[in-house]
């Protein structure tokens, strides 16, 4: 059973969020905040997307936040970025625009959820012009040997003076077949080869003569966005290799400086919405995440940009399904989630009675700031054995600014068939 005094706290703070005008009150939290970190407890549960969506939309329309970033790579979120704006040459329907999201675990944006949304956005755009469209991107760093086809594709295409310094560039990784664990092993191990400073003087050189015109030239800052990727991806997969939390804390570093050149792109008064899991949204020292050295992007927004400028929210559940795979690479399933365990913080959020609700944690520190486990689900989930290691010490009040959670949630719809129980 939970703490009866947290339970009671969460009773009577608990705000709820069952139909369109309980939103406003989470943008009004938010206030003055540039960058709103938007968690959730898995990628595989429908009402976190939903959920973001609407408090992204009011922020849209009410707040004029016009840059998203997703958990996703830079040139799969790229086509969503085109076919939203109308670019010339995008993708002729939304679901043709999600089939580039072909890395696994696909679901993770190929779902419904994201379709409703992108289509949402390009009404928006469709009625707005210039600086005022709002963009699509990714911020992660995976899409290695994507990125550098990606900023060639450019080169070739507007006829730059870089294209031979990238096609020499990005020839060091072709032994490597588009295998970046075997890259990695050989840059980290066998020796001592590397594609880092190629690529690093390539960033150098593409930022130069590309940056300037920011978002008016989004084609061109697409192709130094993608050779940030390559830069990045190149230290993480070497990293990776040798375990430890340094390729986690490559990842995050990544994310939070994609975040920073494109609020930096589309100029002084930018605002920007993060779509990531609870673990990079919520503020790894108030976590076991910093006895293990690990940083995240809740952590590094804070202290780049000043914590009165960020608002994370964190996302829970009770109990449901969710969309998952029983092994890195497995066929999505649809999984049960089990009731969450005994003196955990999504227990007592059920305890309370918060059907589909809020919580703001801002001036009530010394209520929520004990260590509670919060369930964390990742891509890979075994249910069974989620109490041994699916539940992150956790000071809530710390991690986070606000917390979302709807106790019975169901797994989200992907865009291919749907997974069946496992």
């Amino acid at each position: 059973m939970a703490d009866p005094t947290l339970v009671q706290s969460i009773r009577r703070d608990a705000m709820p969020l069952h139909q369109a005008s309980d939103y406003d009150a989470i943008v009004d939290a938010i206030g003055d905040s540039r960058i709103v970190l938007l968690g959730e407890a898995s990628h595989g549960t429908s009402e976190f997307y939903t959920i973001r969506a609407e408090i992204t939309k009011r922020l849209i329309e009410r707040q004029g936040f016009r840059i998203i970033a997703i958990e996703g790579d830079w040139p799969s979120c790229y086509e969503i970025n085109r076919w939203i704006k109308n670019y010339t040459g995008a993708a002729g329907s939304v679901r043709d625009a999600l089939s580039a999201f072909g890395r696994w675990p696909t679901w993770m944006w190929a779902n419904e959820e994201v379709e409703a949304f992108a289509q949402w956005l390009k009404a928006f755009n469709g009625k707005r012009e210039g600086d005022d469209l709002v963009g699509f991107y990714g911020f992660d760093v995976y899409s290695l040997w994507e990125s550098m086809e990606e900023t060639i594709r450019y080169l070739r295409k507007t006829n730059s003076p870089e294209l031979d310094h990238a096609i020499r560039a990005f020839e060091c990784f072709e032994p490597y077949g588009r295998d970046e664990q075997s890259y990695g092993a050989a840059a980290a191990y066998a020796l001592g080869e590397s594609c880092e400073q190629e690529v690093i003087d390539l960033l150098r050189e593409l930022r130069v003569r590309r940056m300037g015109e920011g978002i008016r030239d989004e084609e061109a800052l697409s192709a130094v966005m993608n050779t940030l990727v390559a830069v990045d991806a190149e230290h993480y997969y070497r990293s990776m290799v040798r375990g430890g939390p340094e390729s986690w804390n490559i990842r995050d570093r990544h994310m939070t400086e994609v975040m920073a050149r494109m609020m930096d792109a589309y100029g002084d008064e930018a605002k920007i919405v993060v779509w990531a899991h609870n673990t990079h949204i919520g503020d790894a020292r108030a976590t076991d995440m910093a006895d293990e050295g690990m940083v995240n992007v809740g952590q590094l927004a804070r202290e780049r940009f000043g914590a009165d400028n960020v608002y994370a929210i964190g996302f829970g559940t009770y109990e449901g399904t969710v969309v998952a795979g029983r092994s890195w690479g497995a066929q999505p399933a649809k999984m049960r989630v089990p009731k969450a365990a005994e003196d955990s913080w999504e227990e007592a959020m059920h305890e309370a009675g918060v059907a589909s609700g809020w919580l703001s944690f801002r001036g009530k520190d010394g209520e929520y700031d004990q260590h509670i486990g919060h369930r964390a689900i990742g891509v890979v989930y075994h249910p069974q054995y989620e109490r041994f290691g699916n539940y992150v010490p956790s000071s809530m009040s710390a991690r986070y600014d606000a917390f979302v959670f709807v106790d019975q949630t169901k797994a989200l719809a992907p865009v291919v068939p749907e997974p069946v129980f496992a």
